[in-house]
């Protein structure tokens, strides 16, 4: 048996007015798609459990079968992982945004997309004017705003955070005040005075000169946030007897393909932003079936999409996935015989707030011994029809690689 799992993150949205009240899903032509859930069963899944962040760090490894209040320890150690930075027990890795606030508000938290190059020059800049000689924080490049800052604890002088240091996702701030988002709780003083710091330090940075002169936004300052210790996730072959595959562009799941055992193909071309090449991430995964028992192919672009409000590239970002993703890896798991396939977000992004939310979001498996329900279509509404729902997220994987026959 060949697997495949697609995910579309954040692609489950609302009914919006510039699309004639209907979602993203409703509104894109995915006949890839709409032929799995004709031949499959649709079904709701909840990947955000309401008592902990509606982020794709939770959601994805709810996704993937794995309980969050059991292993979740936060998000910067799932990307530390992806760098192959390993973490002691006294260890915490907290995610590091380049950002720009005008105002107190979080205009951008991608900073205009800030270039990898650039964000390895502020960094080398922060850890050299905010970090003191010998200290036991590092801050770590790692792929345009998205980067980390580690802090070396030991059992003699344990890093000051803890489970009960609260922070905000910059992502979930976008248009809005940060006045009362920055971190809260033991070690958030740390924290804060390296975020405030850096808005004088960028304030004049060589950096920001060219971008300005370029007409691209300022890096106004670092956002420090999603920190947390040292993980532990049993591998997916282990808990399922697969030998899996990740294909990503995004660090969170470069990382939780490391935690739990599956290598990484990296393809070029891929972006983690609307840009990526989503027919040379079909092809990788139509390839990697041969070596692999099962493929997952995770695609940011409806996320990005929705993060900057844009419906109309939020749909575009749908059909390419359908089109030279969806279509292709289930052509060629046909041609293996006995196969599934899969096709879940992990969350909701809505555009209308430009944020991640709670709520359950549709998927559909198809393939040998699944039983077709025969729904017309893949989206929110014809999911909840079928009053197929799994509450807990986690659980959904069991089902799709298990069970005889899905029900």
């Amino acid at each position: 048996m060949k697997y495949a799992i697609v995910i579309p993150d954040g692609c489950s949205d609302e009914p919006l007015d510039a699309l004639g009240g209907r979602t993203p899903l409703q509104a894109a032509e995915i006949p890839a798609i709409d032929a799995c859930a004709k031949l499959g069963r649709l079904g709701l899944s909840d990947n955000t459990p309401p008592h902990l962040p509606a982020g794709s760090e939770i959601a994805n490894l709810c996704l993937l079968g794995y309980d969050p209040d059991v292993y979740f320890t936060g998000r910067a150690p799932l990307e530390a992982a992806a760098q192959g930075i390993e973490l002691g027990p006294h260890d915490f890795a907290i995610r590091c945004n380049l950002v720009t606030i005008e105002e107190q508000v979080m205009i951008d938290f991608t900073a205009g997309h800030v270039s990898t190059e650039e964000a390895r020059e502020l960094l080398a800049s922060a850890q050299q004017a905010l970090v003191p000689e010998g200290s036991r924080l590092e801050f770590v490049p790692g792929v345009s705003y998205r980067n980390l800052l580690i802090y070396r604890g030991e059992e003699s002088t344990p890093a000051p955070f803890s489970a009960e240091t609260r922070s905000s996702a910059p992502h979930d701030l976008t248009d809005l005040p940060v006045t009362d988002a920055f971190p809260r709780g033991p070690g958030s003083d740390m924290l804060v005075r390296l975020m405030n710091e850096s808005f004088e330090l960028f304030a004049d940075h060589p950096v920001n000169r060219r971008r300005v002169e370029a007409g691209e936004r300022a890096v106004t300052n670092l956002w420090l946030w999603g920190l947390g210790g040292a993980p532990s996730l049993p591998s997916f072959e282990q808990r399922y007897g697969l030998r899996g595959v990740m294909i990503t562009a995004v660090d969170l799941l470069r990382g939780i393909a490391a935690l739990v055992g599956w290598p990484r193909i990296e393809v070029a071309g891929a972006t983690g932003y609307l840009d990526t090449d989503y027919r040379a991430k079909g092809e990788a995964a139509v390839a990697a079936l041969a070596d692999y028992d099962l493929v997952c192919v995770h695609i940011e672009a409806p996320d990005e999409a929705a993060h900057e409000g844009r419906a109309d590239a939020k749909v575009e970002a749908i059909e390419q996935i359908d089109r030279h993703i969806v279509g292709p890896v289930r052509q060629a798991l046909s041609d293996y015989g006995e196969h599934r396939i899969l096709v879940l977000p992990d969350h909701p992004t809505f555009c209308r707030t430009k944020k991640h939310t709670h709520g359950a979001v549709p998927f559909v498996i198809s393939g040998t011994g699944i039983e077709a329900d025969g729904p017309p279509s893949y989206d929110e509404a014809t999911a909840a029809s079928t009053g197929r729902r799994f509450d807990r997220g986690w659980d959904l994987m069991d089902h799709f690689v298990r069970s005889e026959q899905t029900t």
